[in-house]
């Protein structure tokens, strides 16, 4: 494989944008990447409650199918709540990697002796996530759906204070580690680390470091 991959980053909220370029910059500044962002994809699901239907189906494998038409040698998309919808684009493209968000994180989760704390900002994602972490996986969940709306008016530190909070609560409880289920709750994992001590596992930092190694293979 180049050195250089194309890799192609498909969003569904405009606030994953940041997080997974950053950790890129950060971890693995050579590879080519290209972003696209439909932020209809979660206003839809929560607005139209029909669920991950055929519609929102046909929707990401046409997100793939351009992606894969512009030259990118693999395709992480970003937003969490789409399991089933990325699993099924997944499942046309076996000679490239696409990568649900939070696949590279809950398999660094599973090596976590002990409870894990599972912290979502949005909603839809504590309904599909946690039945994909493996069953020896213990996990305590916290919804901070007011973080989201904090992040919507560009209320950062407010985001983050919240984000703290439930990480405290959930290592209260006993977890000894603290999953952000969120790309855009990647920018909490500092606060957290400091005010919890425990181990704490983003989606970006996770699944950058599987990519380079599936690309680099």
């Amino acid at each position: 494989m180049t050195t250089t991959p194309r890799i192609a980053l498909i969003h569904a909220l405009a606030h994953s944008v940041e997080p997974i370029n950053a950790e890129f910059e950060r971890a693995w500044p050579e590879a080519i990447r290209m972003n696209l962002l439909d932020d209809s994809l979660s206003a839809d699901l929560a607005r139209q409650g029909r669920g991950l239907d055929a519609v929102m189906h046909q929707r990401f494998e046409t997100l793939a199918a351009y992606a894969e038409g512009t030259g990118a040698q693999a395709i992480l998309f970003t937003c969490s709540a789409f399991g089933p919808c990325i699993e099924a684009a997944a499942a046309r493209r076996p000679h490239m990697p696409v990568l649900k968000p939070n696949e590279a994180m809950i398999a660094d989760v599973a090596s976590v002796a002990g409870p894990v704390g599972l912290i979502a900002s949005f909603a839809p994602t504590l309904a599909s996530m946690p039945a994909e972490f493996p069953a020896s996986v213990e996990l305590k969940t916290g919804l901070v759906a007011q973080a989201m709306d904090a992040l919507n008016r560009g209320d950062t530190a407010t985001h983050d204070a919240l984000v703290v909070q439930a990480a405290r609560q959930l290592a209260d409880q006993g977890c000894h580690a603290i999953a952000l289920a969120q790309f855009s709750m990647a920018r909490a994992a500092p606060a957290v680390t400091q005010m919890t001590g425990l181990p704490v596992f983003t989606t970006p930092g996770s699944a950058v470091r599987l990519l380079r190694r599936r690309l680099s293979a």
